[in-house]
């Protein structure tokens, strides 16, 4: 295949985020590297957490590996929404079972204030790095991400989800004033982050506010939105769309949509047609199975797939997702189904 030919194809991605015509939608995969792929435990058996999202040459190559196993039509950067606490000067823990730790973790006013934004492009040269090393071996475009806001600063404050962040809760209610100057801290090394990010060469970005389901209305609108709407606005143009995803983002729809990103990240709690009926045509909508639905028969997985790009037929704007990430005991030759069944489906 002519790489022109190739490189027209790998941009069904960039054409379903500008919402123009397309011959089928597009599938990526959110986690689409991970401890579900043999490929990618060989390498953990081998190197630290800290090491692969640290080492430009072996982040590059865990980015890469869903395109030659899954055959997927976007890379996803290989980092993680947390590197960003290294600006501040705070240390990331990745070896403690159960995700990530912040070292110290943020507990006071005083240390708020005392947060310091460090070079965003020196402390994670390497993220750019890792950027420019797979944009020099790959035609498909390539997703890179980061935290919300809010999400960010659960894990500085409560450094774990084991418990449900309940110190940020308390934190939010009791001083709002110290907590939205932590979240606006955030917020500026986040924009510089994403910026740099295109600089080093990303086609697309994702906002991710994994823990934004833990607000209510009154929170989320007040703790959560306003960041995610600054960071698009800021951040996002013609040529650089923006995915926000938010947990249970389904049931916030019309409230996201207010920000007016490229597209929305959504979870399986509304249909894709009811969520495309609520969302503006101008926005894509990106989802929206349940990860357990991986774990279905390959018959089931075609069939259901089948079914969802059926009901779709005939609009613009969508991708082909999971409605959050693929979870280690799901089987490679079911994610395999999985995008073989969407690739084959034409709108």
């Amino acid at each position: 295949m002519p790489l022109w030919t190739a490189y027209c194809m790998t941009n069904l991605l960039l054409k379903a985020l500008r919402c123009e015509p397309i011959e089928r939608p597009p599938v990526w995969l959110m986690r689409q590297a991970g401890r579900y792929m043999p490929e990618y435990r060989a390498l953990r058996g081998k190197y630290s957490l800290w090491q692969l999202f640290h080492e430009p040459e072996l982040a590059a190559q865990v980015t890469k590996q869903p395109l030659d196993v899954l055959g997927v039509d976007a890379a996803i950067l290989f980092s993680d929404i947390l590197v960003i606490a290294e600006v501040f000067g705070l240390v990331v823990d990745f070896s403690q079972q159960g995700g990530p730790r912040i070292v110290p973790a943020v507990h006071t006013p005083s240390q708020v204030q005392a947060l310091q934004m460090r070079p965003v492009q020196e402390v994670l040269s390497y993220v750019f790095e890792t950027i420019r090393r797979v944009k020099q071996e790959i035609v498909q475009p390539l997703i890179g991400f980061s935290g919300a806001p809010f999400t960010v600063a659960s894990y500085l404050i409560d450094s774990t989800s084991k418990e449900a962040f309940s110190r940020t809760k308390r934190w939010l209610k009791e001083d709002p004033t110290s907590f939205h100057a932590l979240l606006k801290k955030i917020t500026q090394a986040t924009i510089i982050y994403l910026q740099e990010q295109v600089k080093a060469g990303v086609d697309a970005l994702q906002i991710f506010d994994s823990w934004a389901s833990v607000l209510d209305e009154a929170e989320f609108t007040q703790f959560s939105l306003p960041y995610l709407q600054e960071i698009v606005r800021v951040v996002q143009t013609k040529e650089m769309p923006v995915i926000v995803f938010c947990r249970d983002a389904s049931l916030r729809a019309e409230a996201l949509a207010g920000i007016q990103s490229a597209a929305i990240s959504f979870d399986w709690h509304r249909s894709m047609k009811e969520l495309r009926k609520i969302v503006p045509a101008s926005i894509a909508i990106q989802g929206n199975f349940p990860p357990s639905f991986l774990k279905s028969s390959k018959g089931e997985i075609q069939s259901g797939v089948q079914e969802l790009l059926s009901s779709m037929q005939g609009e613009r704007g969508w991708i082909v997702n999971l409605g959050h990430g693929i979870t280690p005991d799901i089987s490679v030759d079911h994610v395999r189904c999985f995008v073989d069944a969407a690739k084959c489906f034409s709108l």
